[in-house]
């Protein structure tokens, strides 16, 4: 369906987005197969995206984003202070111990963005970076998001019951993650809140033990967010309640 918008602005944002999954510069065919514009278009759009800093030309004739979109990161980071929340609740993951910690949101229909990572001190498989676009409908942060959009099934019910999605080998055969929803004002979720690395450390009780140090961590950022914690506060009782049988039985 044609956008309402302009029509060269509509293609100057789709030659941008089409490096958000591109692992390097990018040569002026493969844009063009990428945006199914024809190369002479794409050198007067990108002549004026050169010029404003949103792309940039390198020496052997590829094309990369230049600092304009990176300065306008910034910006969103400042106006929406989420950085200055998330990173140290990340950052208390680490140093208590769990695996690498990240904070995704919704992109568009189909993909979730990793906003902020931090890779834990154990070694990490996953191979997930700040800023890389993944599937809405594998992984737990995916799913954790599908789930607190209102998608149904009773897959996702249980997760708006129990706050907590946990996947094994769905993007990765080695990885395996955990995740929970981070609220805002109004009870929006926000985002997910996860932890990932390799499968084998993944084992029942640990991640019973990293689903009670994630539902806090969610918990204090959903509070710094201004969002309810109501969902996580009953979610973190009946997982501390899940923890004390074991707790008894190794006395």
């Amino acid at each position: 369906m044609p956008s309402p918008g302009v029509a060269a602005v509509d293609r100057a944002l789709t030659i941008l987005a089409a490096f958000e999954d591109a692992p390097e510069p990018l040569m002026l065919a493969e844009l063009a197969r990428r945006t199914g514009m024809y190369k002479s278009t794409l050198l007067r759009l990108m002549t004026s995206l050169q010029d404003f800093g949103y792309l940039v030309q390198l020496a052997d004739g590829r094309y990369h984003l230049g600092p304009t979109p990176f300065r306008l990161g910034a910006v969103y980071q400042r106006a929406n202070n989420l950085h200055d929340h998330a990173m140290p609740v990340l950052r208390q993951l680490v140093a208590d111990g769990t695996e690498s910690p990240s904070f995704h949101v919704r992109h568009d229909g189909k993909r979730r963005l990793c906003v902020f990572r931090v890779d834990s001190a154990h070694s990490t498989l996953d191979r997930v970076e700040a800023g890389m676009l993944l599937p809405l409908d594998r992984g737990a942060a995916g799913r954790v998001i599908l789930a607190f959009d209102a998608e149904k099934g009773a897959a996702h019910d249980e997760i708006r019951a129990n706050c907590i999605a946990v996947s094994f080998g769905e993007r990765d055969p080695d990885c395996a993650g955990l995740a929970c929803p981070v609220f805002g004002p109004g009870g929006k979720c926000a985002g997910a809140l996860s932890l990932s690395g390799p499968k084998p450390r993944f084992t029942p009780d640990n991640i019973k033990a990293m689903s009670l140090l994630l539902l806090k961590a969610a918990g204090r950022l959903t509070r710094a967010l201004g969002g309810p914690t109501d969902l996580l506060d009953s979610a973190l009782a009946a997982a501390e309640a899940d923890m004390r049988p074991a707790r008894r039985a190794r006395r």
